[in-house]
């Protein structure tokens, strides 16, 4: 891709984001979610192969759509109250259309259809943009309108998204399918947390990108993108592939990794807020992703292919480990000993 066409992308992801995650008006807000969808285009694109066409080509009818919804919501919602600001949305109808909308863009359940698919039209870095920066502007609208929400319609989204993303995530074999599914289920969890407690939402989103990040950044270095081609890491780099183990067991949300602390948190503050049922079933939902969770686990550690006795002496890597994917992966394992401070951010 073109250095000065990559800058111009990259340069415009940035200025769309701030202006979403900054603005008051809601056609401020808009304004921002479209330039991030342009500025993303050429980079799912870039490769020029018929399958990234294809996803560049969904995800912009999907964003269209997501981006014409939200201003008619805001419309709709400033015809009967006069009010253009994005914390006053109070009109039933707007509120619902703009839950539509914000469901749309981020991939919630029923909306997820597009989610996978573009994510495997895509190269993992980009992958690591749509799963992480392109969701942080409507993941910020839902948080300043979280007060205006309608609690059974987000609490229904969120199970289902839970629970979708734990059942077609068993069976896929692609690596990229497979954290879209994880996204779609975590995503679940941002939702169903979000009437109640909107900072342990961003909280949950913050971890879940740093892990993510780890992820792909360690796929990135390794050149993986199958399961099958997943079992060679360990002849080849057996420390990265240690380490990746244990940032898909975090991003699982085991105990002692520090992708256990934001559901900790949610499952305590379901708990005082007497959705008992609700906890629960979440809960349990994310037994299915932690099955192939451990699965990605297993076959990038303790599975080998079957190969020759010479093929199994690689201990070389193609690409030098830079210090971002270290520091990373130290994070998203290492950071629930200092739960306590982070809690303790205003």
């Amino acid at each position: 891709m073109n250095p000065q066409a990559k800058l111009i992308s990259s340069l415009s992801l940035l200025l769309g984001t701030t202006l979403t995650i900054s603005s008051n008006h809601w056609m401020m807000a808009w304004t921002g979610l479209e330039i991030n969808t342009l500025a993303i285009l050429p980079l799912i694109s870039k490769s020029h192969h018929p399958r990234a066409i294809e996803a560049s080509t969904k995800y912009f009818l999907t964003q269209a759509t997501a981006s014409t919804l939200l201003l008619f919501s805001s419309t709709t919602n400033a015809w009967f109250t006069g009010q253009w600001d994005i914390t006053q949305l109070t009109h039933p109808t707007s509120c619902t259309l703009l839950t539509l909308a914000i469901s749309m863009k981020l991939g919630l359940v029923p909306f997820h259809f597009w989610f996978p698919e573009v994510l495997q039209g895509s190269s993992l870095m980009t992958n690591l943009l749509l799963a992480t920066i392109m969701k942080f502007p409507p993941t910020t609208l839902l948080f300043m309108t979280s007060s205006s929400l309608n609690p059974t319609l987000m609490s229904t989204l969120a199970i289902a998204s839970a629970a979708l993303g734990g059942w077609m995530g068993l069976n896929q074999t692609q690596i990229r399918k497979t954290l879209a599914f994880s996204s779609i289920a975590h995503l679940g969890w941002m939702t169903i947390i979000l009437i109640y407690y909107p900072k342990l939402t961003l909280l949950t989103f913050y971890i879940y990108s740093l892990t993510t990040a780890a992820i792909f950044f360690t796929l990135n270095n390794i050149n993986t993108l199958k399961l099958s081609t997943m079992m060679t890491a360990w002849t080849k780099t057996p420390s990265l592939a240690a380490m990746l183990m244990l940032v898909l067991l975090s991003l699982a949300g085991l105990p002692p990794l520090t992708g256990f602390l934001p559901k900790w948190m949610i499952i305590q503050e379901l708990i005082k807020q007497e959705l008992t049922t609700m906890a629960t079933i979440i809960t349990l939902l994310s037994l299915l992703g932690l099955f192939f969770y451990l699965r990605l686990a297993y076959c990038a550690t303790i599975t080998l292919p079957p190969n020759s006795v010479n093929y199994m002496k690689q201990w070389q890597i193609n690409k030098p480990i830079n210090m971002l994917t270290t520091t990373l992966t130290t994070l998203s394992i290492m950071l629930l000993p200092l739960s306590p401070m982070i809690l303790s951010i205003p």
